[in-house]
């Protein structure tokens, strides 16, 4: 059976800058199963989460920049309760962090600490790559070194189009991160850095390979586009359709 299938909301983040509300109602309508945050801009997220839970949209995961520490936890954790959410997903604060062997050691530590901390309230904490990770370092690629020095807890979303942008299949990757990758950022286009995305279907990544690489071990296939070539609320739309009449992702 496949998996459900989610919208990050960064994807239309300019609409709901406007009118939250009818944002979500709109992606609802569509019947994806569930939405992933990016912030909560002109609402709050008990007013979001009441709102999910009345649309029957499922909060799979949150985005949350940077990688969070004890500062933030008590806020964070009460965003979480009212989305009722039990998954962080982050990444590092700038590009040169996965630069040196060192560094990536240091944001793995960083990425460590948080799994610890939020692991008595049953939060579990995951990586949100860009094309950087995909990069070699030291003869190796970046993402290979975080597996050597991130604790098993810490698990990984692959955003598989930068994966892809970076020169890498992400067909191989989702299989070789198996268990560990969870939760797959699915988007297409032309698969490179800085050109517009399109829907699902219609630019040149293969998501039907990517889906069934990962059969077994994913939990959910999150949409996403950065910026789009075309009307943004059409092309989640497309994107929607093209997943759910392959049969390629479940609908709410």
């Amino acid at each position: 059976m496949p998996v459900p299938i989610g919208l990050q909301l960064w994807s239309i983040r300019d609409i709901l800058e406007v009118n939250y509300k009818s944002g979500i109602q709109k992606i609802a309508k569509m019947r994806y199963a569930g939405v992933e945050p990016a912030g909560f801009p002109g609402i709050s997220p008990g007013e979001a989460g009441r709102l999910f839970k009345e649309l029957g949209l499922v909060v799979p995961s949150i985005h949350e920049f940077p990688i969070p520490d004890n500062e933030g936890k008590n806020q964070l954790l009460d965003t979480l309760e009212a989305v009722d959410c039990k998954i962080i997903v982050s990444g590092a604060d700038d590009d040169d962090d996965y630069r040196t062997v060192s560094r990536i050691q240091r944001v793995c530590d960083k990425f460590n600490e948080a799994s610890s901390l939020f692991a008595s309230y049953g939060i579990k904490i995951g990586v949100h790559n860009h094309c950087v990770e995909f990069l070699k370092v030291d003869h190796r690629y970046a993402y290979e070194i975080m597996l050597e020095y991130l604790v098993p807890e810490v698990f990984f979303q692959v955003d598989t189009y930068w994966v892809k942008a970076a020169g890498v299949d992400p067909v191989q990757v989702v299989k070789r991160l198996g268990k560990r990758a969870p939760l797959l950022h699915i988007k297409d286009g032309p698969g490179k850095e800085n050109e517009p995305q399109v829907a699902l279907g219609e630019g040149n990544m293969d998501i039907p390979a990517i889906v069934r690489a990962g059969t077994e071990t994913v939990n959910w296939l999150i949409v996403e586009l950065d910026d789009c070539a075309t009307d943004m609320l059409q092309a989640v739309e497309k994107s929607y359709q093209y997943m759910v009449s392959n049969n390629l992702a479940r609908s709410r």
